[in-house]
Formats: C-alpha cells, structure tokens, sequence
C-alpha cells in the first residue's frame, strides 16, 4: 500500500501554548516541526536530510519579541536555505508595513493573529500547490533555460551562457538574493556538453560549518562520530555532471583551500582516509556577496577567488530590467493559471507603470510571490494601481546610486504623498536594525544611530504612536 506524503511543515513560534495549538490543528494534513526561535529553526533545518518544503515564522520572536526584526531574519536564512520554501508569516504586530516587508523578503503570505485554524489551512494548501507548479515548472524551464526577458542585460546573460556552457573552466554567478541565479546554473548545466549527467547543488550557507566538508567530500566510516558507514560526498555525487555551490562566499576559510586544491588537480580526500580521489565535475559557484570586497576584507581567498572566477557572469537585479518586469508578469500569470485553473488578473494602465516603477528589492522571487497572491485572490480581475501597490514594500531599499531628486519627483507627482509616512519609515527602519543589532541593548543602538538614549525612547514612541494611527485610519 502506498505511503500517503504529507507536506512537512516548521512552526516557529515563542509561545509553547501556540506551538502545540498549531500542532494539534494542523498535524493531520502535515508533518509537523517545531521550534520556539530563530537559532533553534537554523539548527533544525540544517540537521534534516531534507528542508521543510512549508514553514509558519511568527515575526516576533526572542530576543526582542515586541518587534519583527528577528523574524525578518528567519525569512532571509530560511530562503538562503531552501529558496522553494512556502514561508507564511503570523503576527500580533498587524502592521500593513510588516506583511509588505515580509513578502518582499520572499514570504508566500502575512497572516494576523489571532486567526482561525481554516485560515491558515487555506492558506498553507494555497503554497502547497504553488510550490508543486513551481517544481514541474523548474523540469519545464530546464528544457527551455528558463530565463524569461528580451532587454539587453538578460540578452547579454544568454549569450555569456551559451558561450561559457561548452568549456570545463569554473563559472562565478553573481547577482542578488532572488534574482535568479539557480537558472543560470542550470542553463549551463543544460547546455555544457554533458546534460544528461547530475547536476548536483549545494547551499554552502545552509550546512553547519562542522559538516560541511564531509558534505562536499564524503567521509569514510567512523571518521567522526555517528560515521556508521562511508558516505560519498557532492563531488562524488556530480560525478561527470555539474557541481552549483550556491552562496560560496559563506565558505569557511579552512574548507576553502581544500576547494582550491580540487579547482586545480581535481584531487580531495574523504573525511578520515587519506587516499587520494579525483573529481571530474565542472564547478559553477554563486554568491550575493561582493567577493573581491570579501578578498580585501581577508574573509575569502584571493587565490580562490581568481581561480573561480575564470568566467564570471553578473545576473542583473529586476529593477534595471525595464520591461522584462512586465514580461515576467505574464509569464507567472499564465503559468499560475493553468496550475490554479483560474483566468488571469490584468494590469490598468495606472497599475502598470505602478509596476513599472516598484524597485522589486526581492527581485524575481518577491514579483512571482505577488503574482500568485494576486492570482488567488483576483482571478479575472483589473486591478487599480491602489490595489496593486497594497502588495509592495512600503519602503524598499533604493538602488545604489539611483537619483534621489528623480525618485521624489516621482512620489510626488504620484499623488497621496505623506512626508510623515515616509520619514517614519526610514526612522523605523535604522531603529529596528540598531535594535537588533545591540541584541534590545536601547543604550548601545543609541551610540550606533548617533543620538542620546533618551532621544531614542522619544523616537520608539513616537513611531508606536505613529503605528497605532495607521492601523486606525
């Protein structure tokens, strides 16, 4: 008889009564784990054989319960992870600022608390079944690159892809979170001159830093403890194929001359033998990170560095691809409407400039979230641009270098425009980082931000106040 699967899915919470509630109700439809904070999660979701495919984060979580930094946090470190997990976010803090910053980190859905148990099985079913289009998605795409775009920086990007696909030389991926830089290690998998063979990725952020050499070059049986038997590593695994070390600036320094070694002989050894293995796998590594930035700062190896970077292509962030961001729209809407057999949304000519203009901070993953958020609960619709813009980050981050004077020019000829609003925003936003980055120390953020404490306890209440007001109008 055929073993039924059940989604697994993490809850984090930091109330146990919560944590239990949520088991109960929901341990029927899924396989259930628990965590009550952000380190406990990390450390969970590195120990399993595989990731969570769903996780339900509550934005507050300890050590500062009262605000959403830490669960901001977990979103970023869960999608570091296992980029195809549906993240659903809970909170007593309802700020419409917070749902909107959680979907522009990547999280699938912001759901208030309290909130009946139907809500959020509605809404965990929801991220199921988009999480399995995007699987058969991911086998269409393969076939077909899957790189959607006809401006001259995704053009340039297929023609790096097609040029570097047929050399044995390593590739370095470079592009923001969420932009898509797993495609184009699979579009030179798919057209190097071996495609039939593994294609096998490795998240290096995602493994503990004691596991991860054994994860890359396997161990032999008892080389550690819990060693019961030998274990072949990634490299082996690729064999002949493809080897994608995802976010290889977070490469602990020791590992990285071992990586080295392999980059020029092709010879590792296993965890605890000493004879000598050689891999044939093609290397293609990416990062987020700046990392000749990282050489200068002593934290990755120059000669590493030089040698992944024989061939080196850049993947550009959505906001400088102009009308791509329209294409890729329609790509998501016909591809989440046959999955969800619904008809399309469409765009008002207000609402697509609105779309035009949005920086997209999260790149492709923040728009196909909004698309398939869009395409529940708008099947057949035209949206405004007022109902379209409730989905956006209220204060994404602007771009390096964009011009200031432009950017308020077009706020401001936008209509509706707060001065307020927006300078809350940003006082909030370095308050918070202060915050968590002094661990709640309320003295030690007010030396960082460059004001008194007593300053600082002024401006805390006055953006709670602030807050309160928003949620009342």
């Amino acid at each position: 008889m055929k073993t039924l699967h059940l989604p697994s899915l993490l809850i984090v919470d930091d109330d146990p009564l919560i944590r239990d509630s949520l088991s109960l109700a929901l341990s029927g439809e899924f396989d259930i784990l628990l965590a009550e904070d952000r380190a406990q999660a990390i450390r969970l979701v590195r120990d399993l054989a595989a990731p969570p495919e769903l996780a339900l984060v509550d934005l507050g979580l300890p050590p500062t319960p009262h605000r959403p930094q830490e669960g901001f946090r977990l979103i970023t470190e869960l999608l570091a992870h296992s980029p195809q997990i549906k993240i659903i976010t809970l909170s007593g803090q309802s700020e419409e600022g917070n749902a909107r910053h959680a979907r522009a980190l990547g999280a699938f859905e912001f759901v208030a608390k309290p909130c009946r148990p139907e809500t959020l099985r509605d809404q965990l079913r929801a991220a199921w079944i988009a999480r399995r289009g995007e699987q058969r998605a991911a086998v269409q795409n393969a076939r077909r690159l899957g790189l959607v775009g006809e401006s001259p920086a995704v053009e340039a990007m297929r023609s790096q892809i097609k040029l570097y696909a047929n050399t044995p030389y390593p590739v370095l991926i470079q592009g923001e979170s969420g932009s898509g830089k797993e495609l184009v290690a699979a579009a030179l998998h798919q057209l190097g001159t071996n495609p039939a063979a593994p294609l096998v990725a490795i998240n290096c952020a995602a493994i503990a830093a004691n596991l991860l050499e054994s994860t890359l070059f396997g161990h032999a049986k008892g080389a550690f403890t819990g060693a019961t038997a030998a274990q072949e590593g990634f490299f082996e695994k690729a064999r002949d194929g493809t080897l994608f070390l995802d976010e290889i600036g977070e490469l602990p320094l020791e590992l990285q001359a071992k990586l080295l070694r392999v980059l020029e002989n092709g010879e590792y050894q296993r965890v605890g033998e000493t004879a000598t293995r050689r891999s044939n796998a093609r290397i293609v590594a990416a990062t987020n990170r700046v990392l000749a930035q990282a050489v200068r700062d002593g934290s990755f190896r120059a000669d590493l560095f030089h040698r992944l970077s024989v061939f080196t292509i850049n993947v550009p962030p959505l906001r400088e691809l102009g009308a791509d961001k329209l294409r890729l729209l329609e790509h998501f809407c016909a591809e989440y409407a046959a999955q969800l057999q619904v008809p399309c949304f469409t765009l008002d000519e207000a609402a697509q400039e609105a779309w035009l203009r949005y920086p997209f901070p999260g790149n492709t993953r923040e728009l196909r979230n909004i698309v398939i958020r869009l395409m529940t609960r708008y099947p057949g619709a035209t949206l405004s641009a007022t109902r379209l813009e409730a989905e956006f980050d209220p204060q994404p981050a602007l771009p390096d270098g964009a011009p200031l004077a432009e950017d308020a020019q077009s706020r401001l000829l936008q209509g509706e425009f707060n001065l307020d609003d927006l300078l809350m925003g940003y006082t909030r936003t370095y308050v918070d980082t202060a915050m968590e980055l002094a661990r709640g120390n309320v003295s030690e953020a007010a030396k960082m931000l460059g004001i008194a404490r007593t300053t600082l306890y002024s401006r805390m209440e006055a953006l709670q106040k602030h807050g309160t007001q928003q949620r009342n109008q």
